[in-house]
């Protein structure tokens, strides 16, 4: 039918349902993403010969110190590099309503790649697909908690309407700026080309691909970068 293969987004499910907490079923669930990707491994995808349909698996990023049964760690990159042409790694997403703040700061990708990977330019470096978000978020940070994801358009029109000041926050290497809207405060973090050139650079200096979420959803001079 003209796929290349499979973008597999399973990890987050198997640890909602405690099955990656429990050593017998995340053996179970690693064996099946092997077997998976053999699988796929044995099929040809176009006229070349060795071209194969490819797996690509979705990875959560380490959001503490010390990893947790559910986490996607170091041994788990081993045990599948040889069975999965890819790891999407979800660097976006560290903030919530219920915490607002930035949607990827830098410190906590360069933290997740060096737990995953130990070193820059480590042996499977080239797998890992850093998580690049092309969306942002409008959290309401008075009366209470509230808001959600904004796309380009979106914020595009937040700046018309509002002409906010736009603010650089250091730690997190992101933009953002605030607003009132009904006498409820708002806080906008959305990308920015020197957010996404900061993210390109430590991409280049760990020696991982790009992964987007998603196309469309940001502005285009994104892809000046690209």
């Amino acid at each position: 039918m003209g796929f290349d293969g499979i973008v597999l987004e399973s990890w987050l499910s198997w640890a909602a349902y405690g099955v990656l907490n429990d050593p017998e079923l995340r053996m179970m669930a690693l064996n099946f993403i092997k077997k998976l990707g053999e699988t796929m491994h044995s099929v040809n995808s176009g006229p070349n010969p060795s071209q194969h349909l490819q797996l690509i698996l979705v990875i959560s990023p380490v959001r503490s110190e010390k990893l947790s049964g559910y986490d996607f760690g170091p041994e788990d990159l081993k045990q599948l590099a040889d069975s999965v042409d890819g790891f999407s790694l979800m660097t976006y997403d560290f903030s919530s309503p219920q915490k607002p703040g930035p949607n990827a700061p830098l410190e906590w990708i360069k933290y997740s790649l060096g737990v995953l990977l130990g070193d820059k330019g480590a042996e499977h470096a080239h797998m890992i697909f850093l998580g690049v978000n092309f969306y942002g978020n409008d959290f309401v940070i008075a009366e209470g908690f509230g808001g959600g994801p904004v796309i380009g358009r979106e914020f595009i029109s937040l700046l018309e309407k509002h002409k906010p000041a736009l603010l650089w926050e250091k730690r997190s290497s992101e933009h953002y700026f605030s607003y009132m809207h009904d006498n409820v405060k708002h806080a906008v973090f959305f990308p920015t080309l020197m957010s996404i050139s900061a993210r390109l650079d430590e991409a280049r200096a760990w020696g991982t691909g790009l992964s987007i979420w998603e196309i469309g959803q940001g502005l285009d001079y994104f892809f000046d970068l690209l």
